[in-house]
């Protein structure tokens, strides 16, 4: 098969990879030069993931995958077309900009073959499959659905860091507006897919098809909705235990050695491309959901109530004072800021008054300040930190790494209590 695969991020580009590694001719289209580039010349434009460098350094020489930035030469004769484009969600509204992938449909429709099947992977309110991407491909295209080609949504289901591991260990969900597509879409993806068995699951670990692509959109919008209201319940639990001298942590063990209790871990902040988006997707389709809204205000009131503890342990005030903030990816060993909680507690700190300095080991001082973060160095002297992502390194901090700091919010519970003798240290879901 010829497969275009449309947006070489940190999905689509292994999901390319994956696809390549089967034998097929895969060829990425993407926008942005320098990563076409980058993967022609078979060099990771983004770091962290794994075996993606040593797959590239195979493939790419061996011609089974290569990059564009020309939608013709992509598109043009593919037998499958796999979408990855981002769709964004505005901060303020809540409503899904799809300019993106407006934009990029338009350009895959022009280019179609007839007989080609078509997937987006990008996760998608309910109902824009069928009542979006179809017309529009059929307006631009001159072809037909069900007749000319196919179109199916096929949810990515995969954490960053680790897509190849993940493509195995989870079903592939598959929706689609045919019968034939259903067929194609299933065929397609057991040929470039392998799956490890799981004897957990109800039935064999592989392509599942959910008899509609309203099914399969809704899938992935409730099993990340889950997550988020399962944290925002954990969060005000945390809240709670923080005024009557409990550990929520040693609550939530206890908690969930019983089979039916699995409540998730609280924290300073809620980030990433899924847990702090979908939730507002499936709000969308069903603005009356309470649990839902509820549970995403919760969340994102966390990187507040870390500053106010802050705050609150430095006599009620924080103006003037210097406040690290230890981390600016959304989570530990991941080198990306999308929706991560460090920008709503530098606001914080800044509505405050106090003087906030950033630091990740991930990123260069350039790279944080091209935020207008002030970047800090460990060893710098601060009146307080407040540690916003779980970077190990940060488990092994000691008060000589942040001389002068008199008050440590310990946001993701990594820090170990006997290092901080002296420094009045806090926890988020531990009570005094």
């Amino acid at each position: 098969m010829k497969i275009a695969v449309v947006a070489l991020g940190k999905i689509g580009l292994p999901l390319a990879v994956q696809f390549a590694s089967k034998g097929h001719r895969v060829v990425g289209v993407d926008v942005n030069q320098r990563t076409v580039d980058l993967v022609n010349q078979a060099k990771e434009p983004f770091p962290g993931e794994a075996h993606l460098q040593e797959m590239l350094s195979r493939l790419v020489p061996s011609g089974h995958l290569r990059a564009t930035a020309d939608y013709a030469d992509g598109i043009g004769g593919a037998d499958v077309v796999v979408v990855v484009v981002p769709l964004f969600v505005d901060q303020q509204t809540w409503q899904p900009d799809f300019g993106w992938l407006d934009s990029a449909t338009r350009s895959l429709a022009a280019h179609l073959s007839p007989g080609a099947l078509v997937c987006y992977e990008t996760t998608l309110p309910v109902g824009t499959t069928r009542q979006r991407w179809k017309p529009l491909i059929e307006s631009v295209s001159g072809l037909r659905e069900g007749i000319d080609f196919d179109l199916v949504f096929s949810p990515e289901r995969v954490l960053t860091g680790r897509v190849l591991r993940d493509l195995r260990r989870y079903p592939k969900l598959i929706g689609a507006l045919t019968e034939r597509g259903a067929r194609r879409a299933e065929a397609f993806y057991r040929a470039v897919l392998e799956f490890d068995a799981r004897p957990d699951l109800s039935r064999p670990n592989g392509v599942w098809d959910l008899g509609s692509a309203e099914a399969a959109e809704l899938a992935k919008l409730a099993e990340t909705t889950f997550r988020d209201v399962n944290i925002g319940l954990a969060n005000q639990f945390a809240r709670f235990a923080e005024g009557h001298g409990i550990d929520i942590y040693q609550v939530i063990e206890a908690s969930n050695s019983q089979p039916y209790s699995h409540i998730h871990r609280p924290g300073i902040a809620v980030g990433g491309h899924c847990i702090p988006v979908y939730p507002r997707l499936y709000l969308y389709n069903d603005p009356d959901a309470t649990i839902v809204r509820a549970a995403r205000e919760a969340n994102m009131a966390m990187p507040v109530h870390a500053v106010e503890l802050a705050a609150a342990a430095l006599d009620g005030s924080l103006a003037g004072r210097k406040v690290a903030v230890l981390g600016a990816s959304y989570r530990g060993r991941v080198k990306e800021t999308a929706f991560s909680g460090v920008f709503a507690v530098v606001d914080a700190l800044v509505e405050r008054g106090a003087v906030p300095l950033v630091h990740d080991p991930m990123f260069a001082e350039e790279e944080l300040a091209e935020h207008g973060w002030t970047p800090y160095r460990l060893g710098m002297p601060v009146d307080a930190a407040i540690i916003q992502t779980d970077h190990p390194v940060y488990a092994d901090l000691e008060p000589a790494d942040l001389p002068g700091a008199k008050v440590l919010v310990d946001g993701r519970r990594v820090t170990a209590p006997e290092r901080w003798a002296g420094v009045t240290r806090l926890v988020i879901g531990v009570g005094a």
